[in-house]
Parts: structure tokens; sequence; C-alpha cells
């Protein structure tokens, strides 16, 4: 059974390849499909599949997607792009008959505030048009996502964002990668929406004293509007709408649109989630 992952160069898509490959999954069995082929070579070197394809090119993604039985279908990232890329892929892969689709979109998608939902929330409907079965990972939001402000954080001694006391239910991209694994291994879980954070509840105080303590040194957590922060973010070379759609998510989250108690990422990797303090660990000491 062939099962092609696009984004596969990204981090999210690498990961679920390697985690399929230890899942038992033949190298040869799975499909990379990527924009740029030599980010891929580490996969190829193992046997992987590697086949060219834009999300802007249909044609190309039809031919990417010539014997395969399943797709693991990686978000793009291109905001404000990826509902027209998303069709794309969905319309390629029900020419060549794919037999299902596993798609990564956002925790509680269909009805959450966040800017970042409306072009998740598309691409379902577009899922649930085209006929094609399908199992939809909500994913919550990446530890990793604090992992990038490191740098600031520790220059200024201080982890700023919009959320205020709000709670997240956080993971890392290894824990959403191993079950996006699983669920696109398992005909079990085609038709199923599956709500997926992590077994930690964590408020911006809570993560800058756990990068205080990986550091050693003084991290607060400094809370701002969503416009101040938003400002703050275009200030630091974010593009402007990149900046709003962040600020409104730390925002959201501060109203609880990034914690869940679900369970169901813990259900389908078979293990608790991260914890926090490794990614940040890992990210500061290696």
């Amino acid at each position: 059974m062939t099962i092609a992952i696009t984004g596969a160069a990204g981090q999210l898509g690498h990961l679920a390849i390697e985690a399929l490959i230890a899942r038992g999954v033949p190298a040869a069995e799975l499909v990379a499909v990527v924009r740029t082929p030599a980010k891929a070579a580490d996969l190829a070197a193992r046997g992987v599949q590697i086949r060219e394809a834009d999300y802007g090119d249909p044609a190309a993604l039809t031919a990417a997607f010539e014997g395969v039985a399943k797709l693991l279908m990686i978000s793009a990232s291109e905001v404000g792009q990826r509902i027209a890329q998303h069709a794309n892929i969905i319309d390629a892969a029900k020419a060549q008959g794919v037999g299902a689709i596993v798609y990564t979109s956002l925790l509680r998608a269909d009805t959450s505030p966040m800017l970042l939902a409306a072009e998740h929330a598309a691409t379902e409907k577009l899922l649930d048009a085209s006929g094609i079965p399908h199992t939809l990972l909500r994913n919550g939001w990446y530890w990793e996502n604090y992992v990038l402000a490191l740098p600031a954080v520790l220059e200024h001694g201080a982890l700023v964002g919009a959320a205020g006391s709000g709670l997240v239910a956080g993971a890392a991209r290894l824990d959403y990668a191993e079950a996006a694994a699983v669920a696109v291994q398992g005909d079990e879980h085609m038709g199923k929406v599956y709500e997926l954070g992590g077994d930690e509840h964590l408020t911006g105080a809570d993560l800058a004293a756990l990068i205080a303590a990986a550091a050693d040194k003084p991290v607060v957590f400094q809370d701002l509007a969503e416009e101040d922060y938003a400002a703050l973010l275009a200030q630091a070379g974010v593009p402007l709408a990149g900046a709003q759609v962040l600020a409104d998510a730390d925002a959201q989250a501060g109203r609880g649109a990034l914690d869940t108690d679900s369970g169901d990422l813990r259900a389908l990797t078979g293990r608790p989630s991260t914890p926090a303090a490794n990614v940040i660990e890992a990210a500061l000491h290696g």
C-alpha cells in the first residue's frame, strides 16, 4: 500500500515519514511530495520515493499521486493561499483515485474563533464535498512555536504574548507526527475527527518559568494587548498580516481556543505527550 505525504520536506511531514518507517512501513511504499527534491535527499537515500509538485500546479500534483492508496495531507504553510492549494491537492487525489486522506487541521477548526481556523474549516468542507473517505487531525499548538522566540526571550528576560492566563494544551511536533502516522496507517480511523492536544495545560507564565529553569536565568511573562503584541511582532520583522494572525492566535488562546481535554492525542500515540520542558531543554542544550 503506497502512502503519499505532502509537505514531506517540512518538519511535520519529515517526522511523519520517520514515524511511518519506525512503524514498519517500507520506505519504498512511501511517496514524499515536495517542492524542492534536494531538501528530501536524506529521505531518498533511505529509499523513499521523491516526487516533485508545487501546490499551485494541479498537473504535477496529479502525476505525483499516481498509484497512491492513501494521502497524508499536511496543511500548507502559506496563510491566505491554503484554500486554493488544498483544493488542488484534493482534486488531484480524486483524479487519481486515492482511497483515503488524512488532513492536519486545527483544534476545533469548525467552531474556533481563531483567524487561523478559517482556511482549515474551508478545507474540511472541501474534503466533505470530495467524497473521499478522510480523517481530520485537528492539531493543537506546538511547544516548538515558543522555541522560535527563545533568542529574544533570553535577550530581554521576557516571554511576550497576549494570552493572559489562558491555558494551552500543547504538544511536541513529534507527537502530532506520530499521531498522523498512526491515523494514515490504520483504516479504522477513516471518517473520524480527532481533537489533538497534549496532557499539559500551561499558561504563558508557566512557559516563562520553564524557560527560566532551563536557561538558568530570570524570565517573566509579559502580557500585552492583542494590537500591541501584533505591533511588536511586526517591529521584529514578521509581515503585518502574519503578525496579526499570530497575535490573534495568542489572544484567542487567552479565551481557551488552544486548550482541550479530549485525550485523543494520547489515544492515538499510546503514550503521554512530550513535556514542554523537554522541548525547551532540547532547543537550548541539544
